[in-house]
């Protein structure tokens, strides 16, 4: 049987010379667009909650579930992106989030809110791989770097912007307005998308695997609502036991049936690649440290130090920034240097920036807390663009689009579990702190010096979490080497 290579040693060919500032552009659209729509919702959530007269725990589905939609249908754009191109599959998936966008704003009650948001979140789930796919498969080598830069500064300044921008649409609008702006700009990124970004296809799947795609959804389904509520649920309920078995039970079926068939849902065998495995585990480990950060530190500003949501996204904005401006850097040092002396400076500068955040004090200075989030945001821009390049240049072309959807897949899944135990645990260590401290003379204070304490107990595990990236970092090889080890009958690329 014939090998194919795993790793990518051909230029992307075109008809005609591309024009990369307009593919990047479009590109840049959709990404941001999609990651804008994840966090804006959250500042509105006690505006919904007084509007349909409901509960917050009803009304926090309209994140959960944008939350887990995403998750969920990230794998499957591997295969309808081989099987109607990837920029078919990219301006479809932008119509699905703008249609849905106008469908939110009509909403007319809490439920169908969180069903269009669900809806909405299953359009943006396939924005993100097939808009990086498309950087690894149209733009030349030479210029992925630069690109993967820019498709991760879009990453970054959506969620920075996000809390402030929504603040300000709900202070002189409605909350309809978070949905309403989707449209003119889901409109120009579908007519960007359309005119320049070129028309390809490397492959066609043989067949549908529609027991992957029912086994893959079940398990990210089940793992997701397992993770997002077990904190809320009890970790040890029958519900969260129910989900937990069922997620894992769906995807041992999952791993079982994408290893054993000719053309599969997603192309596991991709892990076959030392060097795309490692940075997937490299990512999935800083990202666990990234979304820990993005929960504990709004936490102690607003709960200790009484900073309203407004606020405290203004305060972290200039990190966040920070990170998107370091992350176009990074991009032309990448090419000098390659990925492992920015991994390594990158991981080196997160654990100093996280460390110091283990010792906050009620009363410490919002530049105290600015500086070492800054440090923290730094270290992640070298580490998030490098890692994603450095894996994902390695994998053939053809095998892209999995690469892509496994890896954000992965990337959800961990996140998920990290914002889950460190939610459970912040509320069990704050809880422990208080006990020890109600019989001590700190008067009304105690909710915020126990909520301090419990913050800081976690800051300490997420630093001990982001080490445990650096043995990775040094299995990264810096050099390409050609690899083979996967079966393959498919046909030839088809343009």
């Amino acid at each position: 049987m014939e090998k194919k290579n795993l790793i990518n040693t051909e230029e992307p060919q075109t008809q005609k010379p591309m024009k990369f500032i307009p593919i990047i552009i479009a590109i840049f659209m959709g990404n941001f667009l999609s990651l804008l729509n994840s966090n804006t919702i959250n500042i509105a959530l006690p505006v919904l909650q007084k509007e349909f007269s409901t509960d917050l725990n009803v009304v926090q589905w309209t994140l959960t579930g944008f939350m887990l939609a995403l998750g969920t249908f990230a794998p499957t754009a591997g295969y309808f992106g081989e099987r109607y191109s990837y920029k078919r599959l990219y301006i479809f998936a932008l119509l699905g989030m703008t249609v849905a966008s106008v469908l939110c704003a009509l909403s007319w009650n809490a439920p169908m809110l969180i069903v269009f948001r669900i809806i909405q979140g299953a359009f943006c789930g396939i924005i993100v791989p097939a808009s990086m796919t498309m950087i690894f498969q149209i733009i030349p080598r030479h210029q992925q770097s630069v690109a993967m830069s820019i498709w991760i500064a879009a990453s970054i300044v959506a969620p920075a912007i996000g809390p402030s921008y929504a603040g300000w649409l709900i202070q002189h609008g409605s909350w309809k307005w978070l949905f309403w702006t989707n449209v003119p700009l889901g409109v120009l990124a579908i007519v960007t998308a359309f005119f320049f970004i070129p028309y390809y296809r490397l492959r066609v799947p043989k067949g549908f695997d529609l027991w992957g795609l029912l086994t893959v959804i079940a398990a990210s389904s089940l793992l997701l609502i397992a993770l997002s509520q077990g904190s809320g649920w009890g970790w040890g309920s029958v519900s969260t036991l129910l989900c937990l078995g069922g997620g894992l039970l769906a995807l041992a079926l999952f791993l079982w049936r994408e290893m054993s068939i000719e053309s599969p849902l997603l192309q596991l065998r991709v892990f076959l690649n030392r060097r795309f495995t490692m940075t997937v585990i490299l990512l999935c480990i800083v990202m666990i440290n990234f979304f820990s950060g993005m929960l504990l530190v709004p936490v102690f500003l607003q709960n200790v130090q009484g900073h309203s949501p407004l606020d405290t996204g203004i305060i972290l904005l200039p990190s966040t920034l920070a990170m998107a401006i370091m992350s176009l850097v990074v991009g032309r040092l990448y090419k000098g240097v390659g990925p492992k002396p920015l991994l390594l400076i990158g991981v080196l500068l997160m654990i100093a920036g996280n460390l110091p955040l283990a010792w906050l004090q009620i009363d410490s200075s919002s530049a105290y807390t600015l500086l070492w989030m800054t440090i923290r945001s730094l270290g992640l821009a070298l580490v998030l663009m490098p890692a994603t390049t450095a894996g994902m240049e390695e994998v053939s072309r053809e095998y892209i689009g999995h690469a892509s959807s496994i890896q954000n897949w992965l990337r959800n899944v961990f996140v998920s579990f990290g914002v889950a135990l460190f939610t459970t645990l912040l509320a069990s260590r704050t809880a422990d702190h208080a006990d020890k401290l109600k019989d001590g003379d700190v008067g009304s204070s105690l909710v915020q010096l126990s909520t301090t304490m419990g913050i800081n107990d976690l800051n300490i595990l997420s630093t001990l979490v982001v080490v445990l990236a650096l043995p990775f970092v040094f299995m990264i090889r810096s050099k390409r080497k050609k690899e083979r080890g996967i079966d393959s009958t498919l046909s030839d690329p088809v343009r």
